[in-house]
Parts: C-alpha cells; structure tokens; sequence
C-alpha cells in the first residue's frame, strides 16, 4: 500500500459538486492498493500513519502526534499512486489493485483509523472527486508498507 499523506488545516473531498466528506486539522491521505497487499500490510500502514508526530509543539518542534491536536483524517482512494510514467507520454496503471481487491482493503485501512478513536471522513472509491486542501507546512509524507519492513 502507498499513502500520500498531507498534513491540513482543512480539507473536504466532493463528488457531483457536493461534499462528502470534510474535515479541520488532521491528515488527508490519499490511498493506494496493489496487487500484493494484504491486511497485515493495511495495519502496519494505518499504525505508521495514526501514530506519526508531525504536528508542532508550543516550541514550533514537530513533536505532537493526531491525538495530541484532536485531529481528523481524510481518506481518498488514489489509484493513480501506483501509475507507472516510464515508458511514453500516458502513464499506466497495471500496478494499481482491482476494485475487488483495493475497495476490502480501502474499507480495511478506514475501519482502522476509526478503532484508533480518529473522526475519519471518506471520499467515494471510484468516483471522479474534488479534492481541496490547506495544508498546513506544507508538510506532506509519502509512506510504502514495501518500506516499513
């Protein structure tokens, strides 16, 4: 699994010009899912990002985690952080898991989060979505379970 994690102010996800989902301070993390990912890989993930000191203390040191802030979570679904740019002019996604696959594992990750005590908001898997952010840094991590082996 890989997760583009951005560290906002705020941040909402629309579908059809409505919102779906919002939130104030916290994570907006876009999520992706390949071929070999698992629920143990979803867990090791979800652990790494719920447990991350990234926000600052009242010496402007990042050293206060998500619950330290009360801060919520955004997850968006993103296939596209599985595409693959090396050959030719239009990327592709072959990387990228199925619905079939990624849609138990997206509801894995979420359901996770939100055992954690976390306020989660979701985007809509598959749905052409708006995303708005105010980052807050900006301060923004890109996390592989391939990495935290």
């Amino acid at each position: 699994m890989r997760a583009v994690l951005s560290k906002v102010k705020s941040a909402c996800v629309r579908v059809d010009g409505n919102v779906v989902g919002e939130i104030g301070e916290g994570f907006l993390i876009l999520l992706g899912v390949t071929h070999e990912d698992t629920e143990t890989q979803c867990r090791k993930l979800a652990d790494k990002l719920c447990s991350l000191r990234i926000f600052d203390d009242e010496n402007d040191k990042i050293n206060l985690s998500l619950d330290d802030v009360g801060g919520e979570i955004l997850v968006v679904s993103q296939f596209t952080l599985y595409g693959n740019c090396r050959k030719g002019r239009r990327p592709e996604f072959l990387s990228a898991a199925r619905p079939e696959l990624a849609i138990p594992l997206y509801e894995k990750f979420i359901e996770l989060c939100r055992e954690k005590g976390y306020r989660v908001a979701t985007g809509e898997f598959g749905a052409h979505m708006e995303v708005e952010s105010v980052n807050n840094g900006p301060f923004t991590l890109i996390v592989d379970t391939d990495d935290l082996k």
